[in-house]
C-alpha cells in the first residue's frame, strides 16, 4: 500500500510532535511514525521518570535530616521501592499518553506504528505501508553505548533504560561511568540507602567540566557516602556467585549486587537503511547536519539527537523550532545561534550556559572572573544548603558575559537570568546594575559582577 504525504516525520520525541503540529496547522498532510514508545527518551526514560525518581530520593534525604531543622520524626525511614516505581511509572505513562494522544487526534496527522526503513531518498517502508514525501524529519533519538569491555557479555548489566525497570533496591550499585546520568543514579541511588560505588576511567568526573566543577561535585557525592573509583584502566566484568565484580585497576575489582553501566550515548541511526537514501553519517553514526538541520540529501532533515549536535531535550526542540521558523515563518534560524546551556541534577544542581573559564582563555579572550562560594550566598545558608559556589565569566574588552556556573541550590533556575542576558547579547553592566528579590540566590549574580578579577 503507497500513501502519499507532504512530509514524514520519524520519531515522536522532543521535535517531531512539535513539528507534526506547526505542519499540519499549514495545511500539510503529515504521517508520523512511531516504533516503540510516544514521547522519546525525555518521557520514557530520560528527564521525567529520572528527575521524578530523584525527587522520591530528595524527600529520603530531607527527611534524613530532619532533626537539623528541630524536626522530631519517631521511628525510621524506610524506602517503599514499589511505591516510588509506581509514582514514576504514572508521571511517565501521563506524559506518553498525553502526546500519543495529541497525535492521533491532529487533524492532518496519520500516525503509523512501526519500524520505519528508507527505500529511497523520498520513501520510506513500515510494515506492509509504503510512505513517501518531498520532505522527511528524523528524530529517531539515541540510546545507550554499551562498550566492548572484558566479561560485559557474561554478566546482567543495567541500562538507564533498564533502570527505568527496577522495583527493589539494590544492596550494593556499582556505576560504570562518572558523568552526567551515572552521578544521577548515583546520589538517587544513596540516597534510596543502596550502597553506591562510581567507577570512573579518567582521572576526574564529569571532565567535560572544569576541575573545580568536578572536585566540588566529587566532595559533595562523597560526602554523601558514595564511594569514587578514578583513573580505573582496567575495567572487566566478572560473576562472583550472585554478586557481579568490576575489576578498576589490574589487581583490584568492586563486587556489588547490581552494576549500571553508563558511559555515553549512541544515535539510533544503523537501523533506518540510511544508505537506501544516500544521507551521511559521521565516524560515530550521528548523522551529518548544516545549520538548518539539513544532510545532504535535499529535502532529508534530522533532528534531536541523532544528529550529534546536542544531547539534550531543550536541543532537540529547539531544533524544531528552527526548521519550523526556517520553512513555515520565512526565518533564517540557524545552530550557531544558540548559547550551549544544561544542568546535572544532583543535589545541589549545577547550571551550566556558554564557556567555563579554561574554555574562555583557550579562546582568546580576555577573561575576568566572579566567583563566590555559596556558604556565601543568604538563601543558600538559610535553607542549610551551602554545598557548591557560583561563577561568572566576561570579556574585559567587549564586557560579554561569555558563560557562568552555579553549582548550588536553585542552580538550574538562577543560571536562566545569565542565560537570558546573554541571549539578548547586553554587556555585563546591564545585569550588574539589575535590582533583584531578595533573598534569592539569583541576587548574588549582579554582586559576582562587582567582584571581577583576571
Amino acid at each position: 500500500m503507497s500513501q502519499r504525504f507532504d512530509a514524514i516525520i520519524v520519531g515522536a520525541g522532543q521535535a517531531g510532535p512539535s513539528l507534526a503540529g506547526r505542519l499540519t496547522a499549514a495545511g500539510q498532510r503529515v504521517a508520523l511514525v512511531e516504533r516503540q514508545l510516544f514521547g522519546g527518551t525525555c518521557v520514557n526514560t530520560g528527564c521525567m521518570p529520572t528527575k521524578t525518581l530523584i525527587a522520591s530520593a530528595r524527600a529520603a534525604h530531607v527527611v534524613r535530616r530532619a532533626a537539623e531543622f528541630g524536626v522530631q520524626i519517631a521511628g525510621s525511614l524506610a524506602m517503599d521501592m514499589q511505591m516510588v516505581k509506581a509514582r514514576k511509572d504514572k508521571v511517565t505513562l501521563n506524559a506518553r499518553q498525553g502526546v500519543e494522544s495529541w497525535l492521533k487526534g491532529m487533524a492532518g496527522c496519520t500516525v503509523f506504528e512501526g519500524h520505519a526503513r528508507f527505500e529511497s531518498a523520498r520513501s520510506l517502508r513500515v510494515g506492509d505501508a509504503l510512505l513517501s514525501a518531498e520532505r522527511i524529519f528524523l528524530n529517531v533519538g539515541g540510546r545507550a553505548s554499551i562498550p566492548d569491555l572484558p566479561g560485559i557479555d557474561d554478566v546482567p548489566y543495567l541500562t538507564n533504560t533498564s533502570m527505568m525497570a527496577l522495583a527493589e533496591l539494590p544492596r550494593h550499585l556499582v556505576i560504570v561511568g562518572g558523568s552526567y546520568i551515572g552521578l544521577e543514579f548515583a546520589q538517587m541511588y544513596r540516597r534510596f540507602g543502596s550502597e553506591v560505588t562510581v567507577v570512573e576511567r579518567g582521572p576526574r568526573l564529569i571532565s567535560r567540566e572544569d576541575t573545580e566543577v568536578s572536585s566540588a561535585v566529587q566532595a559533595i557525592l562523597e560526602r554523601e557516602g558514595i564511594a569514587v573509583h578514578l583513573n580505573a584502566d582496567s575495567i572487566r566484568f566478572a560473576r562472583r556467585g550472585a554478586d557481579i565484580a568490576v575489576g578498576t585497576t589490574a589487581d583490584a575489582e568492586v563486587v556489588g549486587s547490581h552494576v549500571l553501566v553508563a558511559v555515553g550515548r549512541r544515535p539510533n541511526t544503523d537501523d533506518l537503511a540510511l544508505d537506501q537514501a544516500g544521507v551521511a553519517l559521521d565516524a560515530r553514526g550521528y548523522i551529518v547536519v548544516n545549520q538548518q538541520l539539513q544532510t545532504n540529501v535535499p529535502g532529508i532533515y534530522a533532528l534531536g539527537d541523532c544528529n550529534g549536535r546536542g544531547a539534550f531535550t531543550h536541543t532537540a526542540y529547539n531544533d524544531f523550532e528552527i526548521v519550523a521558523a526556517n520553512l513555515l515563518d520565512g526565518a533564517s534560524r540557524k545552530l550557531s545561534d544558540r548559547i550551549d546551556t544544561y544542568a546535572l541534577y544532583i543535589d545541589p544542581p549545577l547550571g551550566r550556559v556558554g564557556l567555563s573559564p579554561a574554555q574562555a582563555r583557550k579562546t582568546g579572550h580576555d577573561v575576568r572572573v566572579g566567583m563566590r562560594p555559596m556558604a556565601r550566598v543568604g538563601r543558600a545558608v538559610e535553607k542549610a544548603e551551602t554545598d557548591g559556589f557560583m561563577q561568572i565569566v566576561v570579556d574585559a574588552q567587549t564586557q560579554a558575559i561569555l558563560g557562568a556556573t552555579i553549582l548550588g541550590v536553585g542552580g538550574d533556575e538562577a543560571i536562566h537570568s545569565i542565560l537570558d542576558m546573554m541571549a539578548a547579547k547586553a554587556p555585563y553592566p546591564v545585569l550588574q546594575q539589575a535590582m533583584h528579590i531578595h533573598p534569592t540566590v539569583a541576587e548574588l549574580i549582579p554582586t559576582l559582577l562587582g567582584e571581577l578579577k583576571p
